[in-house]
């Protein structure tokens, strides 16, 4: 339990500051909403969509694989650090500058002729981002989360200014609105016709003015590179690299694919483009979930590394994906019994909130998610990185399958099911193998259980109206004490045995 409540506390950490960054920078959404048109939004969503697949070429695996030799191989900590971050550094200048040269053929091959800056800047944006991977693993690595979080909390609140201050501030300025003294200041740099364009600077500078920053927070190192000491590092990570391509193949492919399979007019009065920012606006109410999981991932990936030498390592990995599974689905409950309110909110206008009947599928996909996460420990624990690759490149192939097939005949249900089916088959998948490689006793069917009652219970609360507030909401949240009661019958016991030693 120690352990357990050790990983909770972090996770804690890591969440706090994941979740009130997040919800800060969430509510950028309706900014965007205002501000800018549908047609913006789907360059958002298209182009956030590519930098997150390049992002994963430009680290290759590494974060992990800093952490399997950091901390299980036997090797100098600073020498594995500063190995690791010169191969980056030189690394991501290379590919960054590749980019950049070729930001005018990316400019017309994507469809934002005479829009070559875009990509420039979007190779700035996946440097500095490879460049800061490694000291942001070594401060999780060396259990200093609140230095992590802090420097998180940051560089999203820089983000958050800029993009207020060139979007909002700045329009109204120039639109003669207030501060009219600065009108001649702003009429130097301000363009009305910019969407996307103003998301991806303020994204620039944030992420530049971190590096001072995050490298002092890490530590110095001295620049070296011995490829022979690099050489089994590579072997690990290489696997990683194509898990992690096909991986976010999964995670954004179907918001980026959308644009391009709808049919046009599948939806009145929407251009492809158009529907995929409504689409992609919906899939971040998923944000909820993901939060959690990648608040989880901070904090578990260098604890499991840290207890593999643990002979009651597999039951302590049996304990933790139970107690996340609870959480998760419990949550999943919560925000869409409410995601009335939360639509509101965050998406504002009618024809967004009228998609908002995907997202209890998008938070069970991303549950899923946290489910493969916690089931790919076997292989990162037994060097059996390869693995890692077949996985994803099933689930990849899930996902496009699933959206060429269903997106033209039911659209945006069609790429929420995407997400859905490819981490679902991803996680049973890898369960199969790692209970054959490393066994781990986890506590299935009652997963199974709690997971289809989450499900159920999350559609349930549609069904829930009332002509006051008050009652629809209160009834509507009623809905998790199923749950819980579920929950209390069946863990009795170890409720029991937690609050005694608590």
């Amino acid at each position: 339990m120690g352990q357990l409540k050790k990983l909770a506390g972090q996770t804690a950490i890591y969440g706090i500051s994941s979740i009130l960054g997040r919800t800060i920078n969430f509510l950028l959404l309706p900014l965007y909403i205002v501000y800018l048109d549908k047609e913006a939004l789907g360059s958002f969503t298209s182009i956030y969509a590519l930098m997150a697949f390049l992002n994963v070429i430009f680290t290759y695996g590494m974060e992990t694989t800093f952490f399997r030799y950091y901390t299980g191989k036997g090797l100098d900590k600073k020498t594995v650090y500063a190995q690791v971050q010169t191969l980056l550094i030189i690394t991501s200048l290379i590919m960054g500058g590749i980019i950049f040269l070729s930001a005018t053929q990316l400019s017309i091959w994507l469809d934002y002729e005479n829009k070559a800056y875009l990509f420039q800047w979007v190779a700035g944006i996946l440097t500095i981002d490879a460049l800061l991977a490694i000291p942001y693993a070594k401060l999780r690595v060396e259990n200093k989360p609140l230095k992590f979080a802090l420097s998180k909390l940051t560089n999203i609140l820089l983000n958050i200014g800029f993009n207020i201050l060139l979007i909002a501030v700045s329009y109204h300025i120039w639109n003669g609105d207030y501060l009219n003294g600065l009108q001649d200041f702003v009429n130097s740099y301000y363009h009305p016709e910019w969407g996307v364009e103003y998301i991806l600077l303020s994204n620039l500078l944030a992420n530049a003015l971190m590096i001072p920053l995050l490298f002092y927070f890490a530590g110095s190192f001295k620049l070296q590179l011995d490829l022979k000491f690099l050489a089994p590092l590579w072997k690990y990570s290489i696997p990683l690299l194509f898990m992690g391509l096909a991986g976010v193949t999964n995670e954004v492919f179907s918001r980026w694919l959308f644009e391009y399979i709808i049919p046009e007019n599948f939806y009145n009065g929407l251009t492809s483009r158009e529907a995929a920012g409504i689409f992609g606006a919906n899939f971040r109410l998923a944000i909820f979930m993901n939060l959690i999981i990648q608040a989880f991932k901070f904090a578990a990936e260098p604890f499991f590394f840290n207890q593999a030498a643990d002979k009651n390592s597999p039951e302590l990995f049996a304990k933790v994906m139970h107690a996340f599974i609870i959480f998760c689905a419990a949550l999943m409950i919560l925000v869409s019994v409410n995601l009335d309110i939360i639509g509101k909110v965050i998406l504002v206008k009618s024809e967004y909130i009228e998609v908002m009947y995907i997202v209890p599928v998008l938070l069970l996909g991303y549950l899923f998610l946290g489910v493969y996460f916690n089931l790919s420990i076997w292989f990162k624990l037994t060097d059996k990185t390869k693995y890692s690759f077949y996985f994803t490149l099933l689930g990849a192939i899930v996902t496009i399958i699933t959206i060429i097939t269903l997106v033209p005949e039911i659209g945006y249900m069609g790429a929420a099911l995407s997400t859905l089916f490819c981490y679902l088959i991803m996680s049973a998948v890898c369960y199969f193998f790692g209970q054959k490689f490393f066994p781990i006793p986890y506590q299935t069917r009652k997963a199974i259980l709690y997971i289809l009652m989450a499900t159920a219970l999350s559609y349930a609360g549609f069904f829930i109206e009332s002509d006051s507030a008050v009652l629809q909401f209160i009834f509507r949240n009623l809905m998790v004490i199923p749950f819980l009661i579920l929950i209390l019958l069946l863990e009795k016991e170890q409720i029991k045995r937690f609050l005694k030693r608590s």
